[in-house]
């Protein structure tokens, strides 16, 4: 008996180390999990007036999206101005912030939303961050319907006449051909996208800074947004940090393809 006793306390330990180095290396062996892409969708057929997506509702930062709205409120309160091509365009963020500024700060978002009738949007916390706009699939769907089918004439023209002749190339040097215009055939689009920190390969020659409150993100933003054929498309996305500008586009362009097969 003294002897089995000796042996159970000798080989105790041992086993326990062995235990917890078996253990240890199972646990390096698992992978770990990526976090997966967020997105929302949503889909209007203006044929059939029906409205399919997932997470239509879910609210969002809007990114560079929200700068239809400030068209809208610009357009429809003060007239026409040259700085709305550049921010449409080529979704140049200095034209924004001032058009932001000039039309009451966050009011402008809390005026379109309640003219357009608009569900999850609401006003950036931060006054100045813009890009901060809580916006959904639906209700992004919704200010394409309103320009397509309730704005006046010259607003529908100005804003739709502008996303019709969006550029590749963004004024801040990234490549704006995901989505929409790499998955359908001659849409007019706005994309949005935040927290990539500057372009890895500028698509101009001498890009223009960024403004500082856009770099200060979390979860990389990437959304399309637009018409195509006779439907209008919205996919909202948000990425794990980390991840690239050219593989959240991929991602972005994936989901579009899936989202407008045979439709655009």
């Amino acid at each position: 008996m003294t002897h089995g006793s000796a042996d159970n306390s000798y080989w105790q330990p041992i086993a326990s180390k062995i235990v917890h180095l078996l253990l240890t290396l199972a646990l390096a062996a698992t992978p770990i999990p990526v976090p997966a892409t967020t997105s929302s969708y949503a889909v209007y057929d203006r044929i059939t007036h029906t409205i399919k997506g997932r997470d239509v509702h879910k609210p969002i930062r809007s990114a560079s999206l929200v700068k239809i709205l400030i068209a809208i409120e610009q357009l429809e309160t003060r007239g026409d101005d040259p700085r709305i091509e550049p921010m449409l365009r080529v979704s140049d963020d200095y034209s924004a912030s001032e058009l932001w500024v000039e039309n009451g700060w966050e009011q402008v978002v809390v005026r379109t939303a309640a003219r357009l009738g608009l569900q999850d949007t609401r006003p950036p916390e931060r006054r100045g961050m813009w890009g901060y706009t809580a916006v959904s699939a639906y209700d992004v769907v919704q200010t394409y319907r309103y320009l397509l089918e309730r704005a006046k004439p010259e607003v529908r023209k100005t804003i739709m006449g502008h996303l019709k002749r969006a550029e590749k190339c963004a004024s801040d040097g990234f490549d704006q051909s995901f989505g929409l215009p790499s998955a359908t055939w001659r849409p007019a689009f706005k994309q949005g996208w935040s927290g990539f920190g500057d372009p890895v390969e500028p698509c101009v020659d001498t890009p223009r800074p960024r403004i500082a409150y856009d770099l200060d993100l979390k979860s990389p933003a990437m959304h399309t947004s637009g018409t195509c054929g006779f439907s209008v498309v919205a996919v909202l996305t948000l990425h794990p940090e980390g991840t690239s500008y050219a593989e959240a586009a991929k991602r972005v362009t994936r989901v579009t393809e899936e989202v407008t097969k045979y439709r655009c």
